[in-house]
């Protein structure tokens, strides 16, 4: 099955077609707000040689300048109104906690058994290989940060 070529001379003519319509609905609608009074003179008095000939052939295409041509119509031109963001709620900084490392003893199911300060590693070994052999189970000794209590 193949698939659908896609023709890159007309889709480049779309994009161009909508591009030029852009502009000139921004212009028109400047134009009319500031010169109205020259608008109604120049569509009296002066008739655009190019406007015949689009007229002409928009008789023939048809549709196609429908599209391309732009269309004289004066409309009340609404500004719209601004829309101002809303401001963002100020997040309040998370009160830092201090916190202090103890070594803690453990048992075979990671249950503590005992808690010692810092400085105070080597009783906690030695507390943990009293409890190994005592007991007859693995317990083990790591550092764990806690909280620190301010009184």
């Amino acid at each position: 099955m193949g698939r659908r070529v896609l023709n890159r001379k007309d889709l480049r003519a779309d994009y161009d077609a909508a591009e030029r319509r852009k502009p000139e609905e921004g212009e028109e609608v400047e134009e009319e707000e500031e010169d109205d009074d020259d608008e109604e003179e120049e569509a009296e008095g002066e008739a655009d040689p190019d406007a015949e000939a689009e007229a002409e052939e928009g008789d023939e295409e048809g549709e196609e300048d429908d599209e391309e041509a732009p269309k004289k119509k004066k409309k009340k031109v609404v500004k719209p109104k601004v829309v101002k963001p809303k401001a963002k709620p100020r997040s309040r900084a998370a009160k830092v906690v201090r916190m202090r490392v103890v070594w803690k003893v453990f048992n075979n199911s990671n249950q503590p058994v005992a808690s010692y300060e810092y400085p105070q590693r080597k009783e906690a070994e030695a507390h943990a290989t009293k409890l190994t052999t005592d007991k007859k189970q693995t317990h083990f000794v790591q550092p764990i940060k806690e909280p620190i209590e301010e009184k």
